[in-house]
């Protein structure tokens, strides 16, 4: 049995407190809110801190609101929630997509879009890691994927985040140094060990969505299993079509493939000025599918997980075409 190792519980009594005792204990000290992805990491001792933070009993990161017509999402707010609210279009699909329905009641839409990003070579016991020789993400001194590189491959697998890109949220963050908002796409950086812009002391706490404005979204998952798998391939799609059927507006946005949520700008550009027909899908759905590079750390092999961006790009966009 893996077990936790031993630290501090620090229970903020509001948001200023959180970021006060984030900031006095530095490295030492990391955030939970949900707990359903930093627990069984703790177990793995893929993280070592001394204290943990908790959020999950401030009220003010709860909730969904709307403010001068934007959706403003605490992250908080249960991915539970989320995936029943019909107002979020894609987004509660991809929340209803995450684990299980026990986890999706406890875990939560900031946890999902700050998810550590993942590999075979990390994710496994302590154990077992240090058998083979620990990776560089954890430990180690060498990437176990690409052994001859000087980074770390580890793909992001939040369903979450190639959603709130696709519907050109932005994210606020609150740390030592005030608050601040950004666009969610510059949350994420591509390195598996740095994947979050967000400042170590900085916690995410809220999400806003723009007014829909006829924006159409779809969010297509891939797993081995129908459900408790991460993605291997996550699809997101968001196009706004005027009457005359002309593609006005469109953003797609391809996750678990990198160590970030790849935008497919190329695809979404042969859509602008096109009616979605058979062959601007297909060749919207080629455009994704060639500089898609995934990587032999993931389930399944990764010729095929490419293969199957295509595919997905060409079956999100089909749905919107209804």
């Amino acid at each position: 049995m893996l077990r936790l190792p031993p630290f501090a519980y620090l229970a903020p009594k509001n948001l200023d407190d959180a970021v006060r005792l984030l900031e006095q204990h530095g490295a030492d000290a990391m955030l939970v809110a949900g707990g359903t992805d930093l627990l069984p990491n703790l177990k793995r001792r893929q993280f070592e801190p001394k204290c943990l933070v908790g959020l999950g009993g401030l009220r003010e990161l709860r909730g969904i609101k709307r403010d001068n017509g934007n959706l403003v999402i605490g992250a908080s707010t249960t991915l539970t929630q989320i995936s029943q609210s019909l107002n979020l279009q894609a987004l509660s699909t991809a929340a209803g997509l995450v684990s299980s329905p026990p986890l999706r009641n406890v875990g939560t839409l900031g946890g999902n879009l700050c998810l550590d990003t993942r590999c075979n070579y990390y994710d496994q016991s302590y154990f077992w890691r240090k058998a083979i020789g620990f990776c560089l993400k954890k430990d180690g001194v060498i990437c176990q994927v690409a052994p001859g590189g000087e980074r770390c491959w580890a793909i992001s697998s939040t369903d979450c985040a190639p959603v709130v890109i696709a519907l050109d949220a932005r994210v606020r963050l609150l740390g030592p140094q005030g608050a601040r908002e950004i666009p969610a796409s510059a949350l994420y950086r591509d390195d598996g060990m740095n994947y979050l812009a967000k400042a170590r002391d900085e916690i995410l706490t809220e999400i806003v969505l723009p007014p829909a404005d006829e924006l159409k979204s779809v969010y297509l998952k891939l797993r081995r299993r129908g459900a408790i798998d991460f993605p291997i391939l996550g699809v997101a799609a968001a196009l706004r079509v005027a009457p005359n059927g002309i593609v006005e507006h469109a953003r797609i946005v391809l996750g678990a493939i990198a160590s970030h949520p790849v935008e497919a700008s190329d695809a979404a550009r042969i859509l602008i000025g096109q009616k979605l027909t058979p062959d601007v899908i297909d060749a919207a759905a080629q455009a994704a599918y060639t500089p898609a590079k995934p990587m032999d750390n993931a389930d399944a092999a990764y010729a095929w997980r490419k293969k199957m961006v295509r595919v997905y790009v060409q079956r999100a966009l089909s749905e919107l075409a209804v």
